[in-house]
């Protein structure tokens, strides 16, 4: 017999909620599908606590009784909840009032980005059943076995929350985890500005700083179409047609049918006019390139000290149990070696960890850290090749390897030193005189 309750019917949903509502933590899961279309569609919610596992239809029913869990003061437990918060904001206009992910917690304790399955193996010896990646969520009737894999989700979520919990409070790091689920929460789930789409697009961000105006106009109209017409963007335009439409945009219809990657069918008719219009328009009133560079932002000069503190840091936190990934990202460092006093590593419990090897007065931490001087031994093997061109002119070949550690700075004690083995090729020319 199943532990899970099934849910069609709005007025037994209204009454569940109210049960729920008055505990103070709740298992939250979504199972949805966006491949095909440009808003995801839920296809599935599932919710536990104590004595009640879930599952509502949300095909059958309205989930709007479920606005009334999520404005309750009750935790929502998730793992990794990123994509349910975004569709959650979509169909309800809100978020969960506290969330906990478990994800992040976990993150605390030293496990990298872990899944569900490996978190409930390691605390709670539960092995989960495998589901099938290509489950269709929005097909009725869902089967016995697809309904028993979604309870699956939330079935452990509130056992493993507590001993989570458990384990930050002992090791003073639960006010940290807290924070970083309330700034995830806080976060803008909406619907990102149109503006802003070329950022999300591999292609376009390579592109030279001259093409990116169009860059941004083209996208901009992509993901309105896209979403007007609720399909995925690639669907109106190709990434690849779009990097070309911005480094040569066409003028005529003929040239647009024969940029590299159109779809002459997406753009027959209207669509078509309207995005020479748009190219039209933005090569006669370039629009603004948001968010703009950082002025100076030194990203060649700063290159390799970021590596350098990328790495410094990945050790720093691995040897601290924490997740590498909460600390810091490679934006997030070259952010704080500016001075960027917004950036995540300049407040907080990351400052306080990791973040005091910088002194922004006049650098001079940063100087004795990463300005390192000195020499190391090395060995090296070489071999060369020359090829006479005419008596007095030869070609030289000469490929080199060197094998080399380099000592860190005495703030990096107990750091292993850097690799800086590597081959090096030579080529030249010489000649002789008689």
């Amino acid at each position: 017999m199943s532990d899970y309750e099934f849910v069609e019917d709005a007025a037994r949903l209204s009454d569940l909620v109210e049960e729920a509502s008055r505990e103070p933590l709740y298992a939250l899961d979504t199972e949805f599908h966006r491949e095909q279309t440009y808003y995801p569609r839920l296809g599935l919610v599932q919710l536990a606590w104590p004595g009640r596992i879930l599952l509502l239809d949300p095909l059958a029913t309205s989930p709007e009784p479920l606005l009334g869990l999520l404005e309750s003061p009750a935790t929502a437990v998730m793992h990794a909840p990123d994509q349910d918060l975004e569709i959650l904001q979509q169909i309800f206009g809100r978020v969960p009032s506290r969330i906990f992910d478990t994800q992040k917690a976990a993150g605390f304790c030293g496990m990298r980005s872990p899944s569900l399955h490996d978190l409930l193996d390691r605390f709670l010896n539960v092995r989960l059943q495998k589901g099938d990646r290509l489950t269709d969520w929005l097909r009725r009737p869902l089967q016995p076995e697809q309904l028993d894999y979604a309870a699956g989700d939330v079935r452990h979520l509130l056992e493993l929350h507590d001993r989570l919990r458990a384990s930050l409070a002992g090791s003073g790091r639960l006010a940290w985890c807290e924070e970083e689920c309330e700034k995830l929460r806080l976060r803008e789930w909406g619907s990102r500005p149109p503006e802003e789409a070329w950022q999300r697009v591999r292609d376009l961000r390579r592109l030279p700083k001259r093409s990116l105006p169009l860059a941004v106009a083209v996208a901009a109209w992509r993901e309105r179409r896209a979403a007007l017409l609720d399909i995925p963007p690639r669907y109106v335009l190709g990434d690849l047609a779009m990097a070309a439409l911005a480094q040569s945009p066409p003028r005529t219809r003929a040239a647009l049918e024969a940029v590299r990657g159109v779809d002459r069918r997406a753009l027959a008719g209207a669509p078509g006019d309207e995005l020479l219009a748009v190219v039209a328009d933005a090569r006669r009133n370039p629009p603004a390139v948001l968010p703009a560079p950082a002025p100076g932002s030194g990203r060649s000069r700063l290159g390799p000290v970021v590596a350098l503190v990328s790495s410094w840091l990945s050790q720093a936190a691995g040897d601290d149990d924490l997740d590498p990934a909460l600390v810091a990202t490679r934006a997030d460092i070259e952010s704080f070696l500016q001075g960027n006093t917004g950036t995540r590593l300049a407040h907080g419990w990351r400052y306080e960890q990791f973040g005091d090897f910088v002194d922004f007065v006049d650098f001079t931490i940063f100087e004795e850290v990463f300005l390192i001087k000195g020499w190391d031994p090395s060995l090296h093997a070489f071999a060369g090749i020359d090829f006479s061109v005419t008596p007095s002119i030869a070609i030289n070949f000469e490929g080199r390897y060197d094998w080399a550690k380099g000592q860190l700075a005495p703030a990096f004690a107990g750091f292993e030193p850097i690799d800086l083995a590597g081959f090096r090729g030579m080529f030249g020319i010489s000649f002789r005189f008689s």
